[in-house]
């Protein structure tokens, strides 16, 4: 399987932490990039990698390592659409946000081989608040009340490249509602938000909508490893990983 790693500059997180491309921030005397390369680099589940994001100094950082590069433009769905080229055609890839440090090998390997076993076009994993918060205290997480349980959301995607286009529009709605999950609960339909108020909300029936809005299988796949949802989007955070890594 193929990776795709977006390393482009979101502006708000540059302004909160104060530096000219997040995925090139020093985190333990390295730049934060290296970590997710070197996790899916020695994964078994990972052959080719490509990343979208700021070109000359990505190549300098990281060389051979990665095997495509594309330079940022800015746009969130342009930058993947480019990334995905060299894979197009592949059933599926992952792709990957720079700003998880924490991530392993192990970690990459348990989801893919979690995703291969649903046959779903799109796989999202989720984290249960007690195992993240018994494994790092400390981070600051968004966490949404399901009926199975309160989850937080990981930054791995396994996606089929076919349905990109199809989902392109509803996807951009999502993201950009991401860090508010009443507001994603009504982009997917008003009963789905009474069941989250009510915090009946299942698993299933948000997999059911997507495939009722979009024709696609997503499948959410719960995580037993944390590493893969405590990005990087503050200074806090940054002490957070260095606090981790340095152990």
């Amino acid at each position: 399987m193929n990776a795709v790693i977006l390393a482009g500059d979101n502006q708000a997180d540059l302004a909160r932490i104060n530096v000219t491309n997040k995925a090139l921030l020093s985190i333990c005397g390295r730049p934060m990039i290296e970590y997710v390369v070197d996790a899916l680099r020695c994964s078994s589940s990972v052959d080719g990698i490509s990343i979208v994001g700021p070109v000359d100094p990505l190549k300098d950082c990281l060389g051979s390592r990665v095997d495509y590069y594309f330079e940022d433009t800015g746009s969130f769905f342009e930058n993947l659409e480019a990334a995905m080229q060299p894979f197009k055609n592949d059933k599926r890839v992952i792709i990957v946000s720079s700003d998880i440090p924490l991530l392993t090998s192990e970690v990459v390997d348990d989801f893919v081989n979690r995703c291969i076993t649903t046959d779903a076009d799109l796989c999202y994993p989720i984290v249960e608040k007690s195992l993240n918060e018994s494994l790092y205290p400390g981070f600051k997480r968004t966490y949404v009340r399901l009926k199975e349980g309160t989850f937080t959301g990981g930054n791995i995607f396994y996606i089929n490249p076919a349905i990109f286009e199809r989902c392109r529009d509803f996807a951009a709605l999502l993201i950009e509602n991401r860090k508010t999950p009443w507001e994603i609960a009504r982009i997917l339909g008003l009963d789905l938000l009474t069941l989250l108020t009510l915090g009946r909300l299942s698993i299933s029936k948000v997999e059911q909508r997507f495939f009722e809005l979009l024709g696609i299988k997503a499948v959410a796949i719960i995580s037993p490893f944390p590493q893969l949802a405590n990005d990087v989007d503050k200074p806090s955070d940054i002490e957070m990983v260095e606090k981790y890594l340095s152990r």
